[in-house]
C-alpha cells in the first residue's frame, strides 16, 4: 500500500478532533435538554402554588352580621351548598367554602335542614355554624305518651303554624302515609309519642308520615304482629290495650294492669274503666256521675263487653311491650290509693278492693283538692 493510500485511510488529527467536537456537542445538547425539561417540570410544580398564594379564593374576613335562614336539601353536594350560600351572601365564593370544608374532616356530618346564619361569614366559620346544632332552625314538638290524637294535632298546629284543616287532610290520607292496614283508617294510637324536629316548610302530610313511621319502626322492633298472634290477639287489640295502660296505671304497674285486662276479658267481665268512658264522651279525667256512666256510647265500658272499638290515646314503647308481656297474676281489680306516690294495689277479691277504695277515699280527705 502506498503512502498516499495509507494517508487516505487513516484519519488525520484534525478530522478526529472534528468528530470528537461533534460528539461533545451532541452530549451537551442532550444534557441541556434534560436540564430544560427538569426546569420546566419544577416550574410546573411550583407555579400553581406560587400563583395560589396571590390568587386564593375570595373570602370574607368575618365574623359577619345580620341574619339569614338557609336550607340544605337532602342529598345536596358541597358545591350546591356553597353556591346557595354565595347567592345569599353568606360566603364570598364557592371555592373558598369547598376549601374550608375539605380542611375540616367533620364537614361530612353537615346534615339537611334549616339553619340560622350570618351574612358575610368567613368560610371556616360558615362550616362550623352548619355543624353546630344550636344553629338549626326547627319546630320542636314533644308528644308525650298517652295523649289523644286530637291533643297531638292541636300541639302540631300550635308549634308549626299549619292549620287544623291541613292536618285533617293529612289524616284523611293516612292510609297512604304509612298507617297500618289493621288500624282501619283511624290514626288514634299510631301517632307515636316522641320528640320531633320539623324543619320550616315541612308539610302536614310529611309530619304525620314521620310519626306513623316511628310507630311502624317500634312495631317492627318488638315484633308486634307475631307476638300478638301468640297471645291470641290482633296487633290492633294490643295497641288498644297499650293505650289503656297509659291512662290507667303508672309505668311501673303497666304489666300488672295488662294482666287485669286479660283476666277480665277471659272471665268474661266488663272492663269498667273510667278512662274509656271519658274518651267516648269526649272528656278527659272527668269524675263520672251516674248520668254519665249510663250514657250509652261505643266506649261505655260499664255497659259494653270487651275492649273499646279503638285505642283511646297514643301508647309508647313501654306500654306496647307490657301489653305483649303481662305479668302473671289472678288480679281482677286495682286502684291507686295514693295519687302523690302513684301507689297502686291489685287484688282478685272484690271485698279487698273495697278496702283499698276506702284507703283512696281517706287519702283524698287528707289531701284536699288532690283528687277532685
Amino acid at each position: 500500500m502506498s503512502d498516499s493510500e495509507l494517508t487516505n485511510q487513516v484519519p488525520s488529527p484534525a478530522t478526529r478532533r472534528s468528530r470528537q467536537a461533534r460528539k461533545s456537542s451532541k452530549k451537551n445538547r442532550s444534557r441541556n435538554l434534560v436540564a430544560l425539561v427538569g426546569v420546566i417540570f419544577a416550574i410546573g410544580l411550583i407555579a400553581p402554588r406560587a400563583i395560589s398564594m396571590f390568587t386564593s379564593a375570595p373570602d370574607f374576613p368575618g365574623p359577619g352580621s345580620g341574619s339569614v335562614e338557609f336550607r340544605i336539601a337532602p342529598g345536596a353536594s358541597l358545591a350546591k351548598i356553597g353556591n346557595d350560600l354565595k347567592i345569599l351572601g353568606v360566603v364570598a365564593s364557592v371555592d373558598g367554602f369547598i376549601s374550608a370544608a375539605n380542611d375540616n374532616p367533620e364537614s361530612a356530618a353537615i346534615a339537611p335542614g334549616s339553619y340560622s346564619l350570618l351574612k358575610e361569614m368567613k368560610s371556616t366559620d360558615a362550616i362550623a355554624a352548619l355543624l353546630d346544632p344550636a344553629n338549626r332552625v326547627v319546630n320542636r314538638v314533644v308528644i308525650p305518651e298517652g295523649k289523644r290524637a286530637s291533643w297531638t294535632i292541636a300541639k302540631l298546629v300550635e308549634v308549626t303554624g299549619l292549620t287544623t284543616q291541613e292536618f285533617a287532610a293529612a289524616i284523611a290520607n293516612a292510609n297512604n302515609l304509612g298507617l297500618p292496614s289493621y288500624a282501619n283508617g283511624n290514626v288514634e294510637g299510631f301517632l307515636f309519642p316522641a320528640t320531633y324536629e320539623f324543619a320550616p316548610g315541612t308539610s302536614a302530610e310529611q309530619m304525620i308520615s314521620e310519626m306513623l313511621a316511628k310507630f311502624n319502626a317500634e312495631a317492627f322492633r318488638i315484633d308486634l304482629e307475631k307476638r300478638a298472634q301468640a297471645l291470641g290477639r290482633t296487633p290492633y287489640e294490643i295497641v288498644i290495650i297499650a293505650s289503656l295502660l297509659e291512662v290507667e296505671g303508672a309505668p311501673r304497674d303497666f304489666t300488672k294492669v295488662a294482666q287485669v285486662v286479660y283476666n277480665r276479658l277471659a272471665e268474661p267481665m266488663r272492663l269498667q274503666f273510667d278512662s274509656i268512658v271519658n274518651y267516648g264522651l269526649g272528656k278527659t279525667d272527668v269524675i263520672l256521675t251516674t248520668e254519665l256512666l249510663n250514657t250509652d256510647t261505643p266506649y261505655n265500658s260499664y255497659l259494653r263487653d270487651g275492649l273499646p272499638p279503638t285505642p283511646i290515646d297514643g301508647p309508647g314503647a313501654q306500654s306496647l311491650e307490657a301489653a305483649l308481656s303481662p305479668e302473671p297474676g289472678d288480679w281482677l281489680y286495682f286502684i291507686t290509693v295514693d295519687l302523690n306516690t302513684q301507689e297502686t294495689k291489685f287484688t282478685s277479691s272484690y271485698r279487698e278492693f273495697l278496702r283499698f277504695k276506702d284507703e283512696f277515699l281517706a287519702f283524698c280527705k287528707a289531701n284536699d283538692g288532690v283528687c277532685y
